[in-house]
């Protein structure tokens, strides 16, 4: 007897393109969301995109409450939780990064009601999926939540962010390779849950955007649009799947082991981008597609080794021979690497010299 069943949660809406900023209280009313919204930004994103928008609502008669976050943490959740308790906020707008979005994001879900996206640069996937990540001491952890009501990405907002960011956001989805290769590993030796769809769409994402490569530069909307939509298919796969498997595998175990050990050293994505080099070395050995992975990298002049993430060879080694133990995710680590092994693959892909 068939039992299976699923429940699939995504944004009601998207807008994407040039200028759509002006777009949130329309797409606020059109979600039917009624009272005080509570921004949730950062230094930056507050005067980009906050602070415009917060006009847009005070023309309507509507004065939203600001909360302005400097860590992703979860003390900067419950921070949010409180103002937003405080100031009778309805809904949330998460205005920036990844910081701000994914401490909207869970605090919202703490609070049981909806939130919107509104990112300021195309740094990683977590602009539309429905998990969120903060660091808790020597840990990271991924947090299941609600996806937002809504997603609101202005192109041209996105094009003049630092160019590190958008770069940081096209290495997180080519990992996505090495991810559903680890997913799909997982799936034959260990009978995790897995999802076709969701593991294709991931999967089709990363390689539209290292097809699309050399169209990757500074400065262009264009760019923008490309990046931003790719790293929404990466954010739905995983809400297909109700599960980050689709775009984190052993390359984010490594990159979360960095961040202990050499933290605030490089960019999430970079770190991944990095580590997806040698976990598809892992794969497929010399003749594999971690050199099409390094070549996409390097073409968007994201960093494909360690000296240019500005980490040591031995801290890029102890990550990769101890990152197995973060978390209990088998991916192509499996029960970790040795010192040995590690630094052959290291060097035979050219990460470390």
């Amino acid at each position: 007897m068939f039992e299976k069943s699923t429940w699939i949660r995504l944004p009601r809406n998207v807008i994407v393109g040039h200028g759509v900023r002006s777009s949130v209280v329309e797409v606020v009313d059109d979600l039917h969301l009624q009272g005080r919204p509570l921004f949730v930004t950062s230094p930056t994103p507050k005067r980009v995109a906050a602070d415009p928008i917060a006009a847009d609502f005070e023309a309507t008669g509507i004065e939203p409450a600001i909360v302005s976050v400097d860590t992703a943490s979860f003390d900067a959740v419950e921070e949010v939780i409180e103002t937003a308790e405080a100031a009778d906020a309805s809904y949330l707008v998460g205005i920036g990064g990844g910081k701000a979005i994914d401490i909207a994001k869970m605090a919202s879900d703490h609070l049981e009601m909806g939130f919107l996206s509104v990112p300021t640069a195309a740094s990683h996937d977590g602009i539309v999926s429905n998990r969120g990540s903060v660091p808790d001491g020597d840990t990271r952890h991924s947090v299941a939540a609600e996806p937002p009501l809504a997603v609101v990405a202005d192109t041209g907002i996105l094009a003049e962010a630092p160019w590190e960011l958008t770069t940081a956001g096209c290495a997180d989805i080519i990992s996505n390779y090495t991810a559903v290769m680890d997913w799909r590993l997982a799936k034959r030796l260990k009978d995790v849950e897995y999802s076709e769809y969701a593991a294709a769409l991931a999967e089709m994402t990363a390689e539209i955007l290292v097809d699309n490569a050399d169209l990757i530069r500074p400065g262009l909307e264009e760019s923008a649009w490309v990046v931003t939509k790719a790293l929404m298919s990466s954010g739905v796969a995983m809400s297909i799947a109700d599960s980050s498997r689709p775009a984190s595998g052993a390359e984010h175990l490594f990159s979360h082991q960095l961040d202990r050990l050499a933290p605030d050293a490089a960019l999430h994505g970079h770190q991944v981008g990095v580590g997806s080099i040698m976990t598809a070395y892992l794969h497929g050995g010399d003749h594999g597609f971690w050199t099409n992975i390094r070549d996409a990298l390097s073409s968007i002049d994201a960093p494909t080794t360690a000296d240019e993430l500005g980490i040591d060879d031995e801290t890029v080694i102890e990550a990769l021979t101890t990152c197995h133990e973060i978390r209990d995710r088998y991916t192509i680590l499996g029960d970790g690497m040795n010192e040995r092994a590690a630094r052959d693959v290291a060097k035979r892909t050219g990460v470390i010299s």
